[in-house]
């Protein structure tokens, strides 16, 4: 099949684009230039492009969704937690308070170690409460195949 042939004007700079890009691909001008316009009229590239971002997007919104999820349930369980401690520890005679302070400021720092190193090290509360929850449902069937011998 003859290709038909078309006489176009360039910018100065495209040209010289056009040519050096023509040279390290060691390609004649007219396939590149060619290419560029079969690639710039293409319906199915935008098409891809599109898909390939709305991918992208599904699984933003997916792991956002996951932090969601993850941050409500750090919070309620800390809201929780202070309820629980709130409500089940008794206020501190007048006389104790400066030893109490001082006691409660010593387990404080302790409690930031022991955090800083569960931290640098990886392990999580929530890597932990998955690993138990998926050994808890590996573990049902075999709770009802001997429950109904």
């Amino acid at each position: 099949m003859k290709k038909a042939q078309l006489s176009i004007y360039l910018d100065p700079e495209i040209c010289r684009q056009l040519e050096a890009f023509a040279k390290r691909q060691d390609k004649p001008k007219s396939l590149v230039a060619e290419a560029a316009i079969a690639s710039f009229l293409s319906p199915d590239d935008s098409d891809r492009r599109e898909a390939a971002i709305a991918k992208r997007l599904d699984r933003i919104v997916r792991v956002l969704e996951r932090l969601e999820r993850n941050d409500g349930i750090t919070l309620e369980t800390v809201a929780l937690f202070i309820r629980f401690w709130l409500t089940a520890t008794p206020a501190l005679p007048e006389q104790s308070s400066p030893a109490a302070r001082a006691k409660g400021a010593e387990r404080y720092d302790r409690f930031v170690e022991a955090l800083g190193r569960r931290l640098s090290s990886g392990s999580t509360i929530m890597k932990e409460v998955s690993l138990e929850s998926n050994d808890a449902e590996s573990l049902e069937p075999i709770k009802d195949n001997a429950s109904s011998t």
